[in-house]
């Protein structure tokens, strides 16, 4: 009975980084999108940290794509720069 558990623990784990592997690339369009928006608007990591109330390492997470980020937060920085999150389940 533990070896099953214990298959069953690794099945989910090989699963979870499967995804993660999938959200990787989604994670580094969106962080392109956002990057690409804060230059068409002048808008350096420092005064976005400071429009978010938040520090410069908090941006620099929220742009790097292999950083994990809530959707809260991406909400807040596509809203500064007047745009917005779409989540789509296909």
């Amino acid at each position: 009975m533990k070896k099953k558990g214990v298959d069953s623990r690794i099945k989910a784990a090989l699963r979870e980084e499967a995804a993660r592997g999938l959200a990787r690339p989604i994670k580094k369009k969106v962080a392109g999108q956002l990057a690409t928006a804060m230059a068409r608007r002048k808008i350096s990591k420092s005064q976005m940290a400071d429009l978010l109330k938040t520090s410069r390492s908090q941006v620099d997470r929220i742009l790097d794509a292999k950083s994990d980020v809530t959707l809260s937060s991406l909400q807040r920085v596509a809203a500064l720069l007047g745009r917005r999150v779409v989540v789509q389940l296909v």
